[in-house]
């Protein structure tokens, strides 16, 4: 079935469509999600979010952009809201630790695992995802919708709702400050060898 019939089909209500939908989407949702935010159980729920929006919106869905772009769209701005929402309560915990007994359990985050990354790259693909925590929102989306996710640099500028020439210099920025950030561990492992 073709994307703008599985459209009509899901504008009229047909739950059929909807799996489909899922099915045919929910590994780039999710993919992507946890690309961002770095945790299996929040990319799960973001996964879970993005396809409520798509069914309670997919009436606004006026085809001006393609499917898959709209879609990205509404799965980097819920990744990114959450981390906001995440950032937002740390602030809260950091301030409630100051006034909290020390002796209290201090919760470790969880080992992150991304599916697209294999065993033996899985310390420097940390290492990466870590860098990437530690640059721009926006450069950081570029970077990933680009080098992660497969993305041209158009699909990117439309994804992002901006110009080529603003999502070539997002990615070369990233580049530059990634390079910044992971040039001590790339020069301790060379040294190591």
């Amino acid at each position: 079935m073709n994307q703008p019939e599985l459209i009509v089909q899901l504008q009229q209500g047909d739950e059929s469509a909807f799996k489909k939908l899922v099915d045919e989407w929910q590994d780039m949702v999710y993919n992507t999600a946890l690309s961002i935010v770095q945790d299996e159980d929040d990319a799960d729920d973001i996964t879970q979010d993005v396809f409520i929006q798509v069914y309670q919106s997919v009436s606004s869905f006026k085809g001006e952009s393609k499917f898959s772009t709209w879609l990205y769209r509404i799965t980097v701005n819920r990744a990114l809201d959450h981390e906001k929402k995440k950032k937002t309560k740390k602030r809260f915990a950091f301030v409630q630790s100051i006034f909290r007994n020390n002796d209290e359990e201090q919760v470790q985050p969880a080992e992150f695992n991304h599916p697209g990354v294999q065993l033996e790259k899985k310390e420097s693909a940390a290492e990466l995802f870590n860098a990437l925590k530690r640059i721009p929102d926006k450069q950081r989306i570029a970077f990933t919708l680009h080098k992660l996710e497969g993305q041209s640099y158009q699909e990117v500028a439309e994804i992002m709702n901006t110009s080529l020439y603003a999502v070539e210099s997002l990615i070369a920025r990233s580049k530059t400050n990634l390079k910044k950030i992971l040039s001590g561990y790339y020069e301790k492992n060379i040294s190591e060898q």
